[in-house]
């Protein structure tokens, strides 16, 4: 499978480099793309956050799963924010580093850190374009609601959740 980062904005290169390393050694093969601006109309300056599902819309449709990943924070139709969203069964997904940094909750940066909750979320997201649904267990695919839930969970899919994707034609 094919995975192809998409550096939405200015986006930290030492955490795409992270991603596009993991990633590549769990799925396959991995690269980063030219980074593209964000869109405009995904601001919403009463939230002073991005929408989600704008940004997902541009996101290029040229690899079997495109990743997008930005800075900013962002959200999604009648949640506060979310760390990313990806299409069910398509072929895109993103994440947003803003909240996954400590720097958010006014703690000293830890870049190590950053990169563990970006790879979960990352795992997570493509979980979801695979055909995934959210999980019970501590697995990558459980519903975070907060920062420390993404640090509960796990980093990789689940016995249940590995067995529902090998049944899936990627």
């Amino acid at each position: 499978m094919k995975i192809c980062i998409q550096p939405v904005g200015e986006v930290d290169r030492e955490v795409l480099e992270f991603l596009e390393k993991q990633l590549g050694k769990l799925f396959g093969e991995c690269k980063i793309l030219k980074p593209m601006d964000i869109p405009s109309e995904a601001y919403n300056p009463l939230r002073d956050q991005f929408n989600s599902t704008v940004i997902l819309r541009k996101l290029p449709t040229t690899c079997d799963v495109t990743l997008g990943v930005t800075e900013v924070d962002l959200y999604a139709d009648n949640l506060n924010f979310v760390f990313g969203e990806a299409e069910l069964f398509g072929r895109r997904a993103i994440i947003s580093l803003k909240r996954l940094r400590q720097e958010f909750y006014g703690l000293p940066e830890d870049k190590e850190l950053l990169k563990v909750r970006a790879l979960k979320e990352a795992i997570h997201e493509i979980g979801h374009v695979l055909g995934l649904e959210h999980c019970k267990g501590r697995c990558v695919m459980r519903f975070s609601n907060s920062i420390v839930e993404v640090d509960m969970k796990d980093w990789w899919f689940c016995e249940s959740c590995l067995k529902k994707l090998s049944k899936i034609s990627i």
